[in-house]
């Protein structure tokens, strides 16, 4: 077999379905969470999408180092992208999303 059938070529998308790149600002369509993951694992999941979101917002408000995110501005954030106050857990899991995104 050559090696060319095995590795897709950098123009193919290797999505499964086919991804909406002309409105990339409209959210995700929304699929179930796999079944029978203990309860911690879909509280980290969840914990970690809600993160990545804030960060993603204060990276668009002009907020790119984590040491400007402080816990308040995160949760004023939060508040304007209509998602609940994120505990003091997640809001440290913004900073390091921050922070590594480099």
């Amino acid at each position: 077999m050559p090696a060319a059938a095995l590795f897709p070529l950098p123009t193919q998308s290797t999505a499964k379905r086919p991804v909406p790149l002309d409105l990339p600002y409209e959210p995700v369509e929304k699929r179930p969470l796999p079944p029978g993951r203990p309860r911690d694992w879909y509280i980290a999941h969840n914990r970690r999408l809600k993160a990545m979101r804030l960060a993603i917002a204060l990276l668009d408000s002009g907020v790119y180092m984590p040491n400007q995110a402080r816990n308040e501005k995160i949760r004023s954030t939060a508040e304007l992208i209509g998602v609940h106050p994120p505990s003091d857990t997640t809001c440290h899991m913004v900073r390091a999303y921050m922070r590594y995104s480099r």
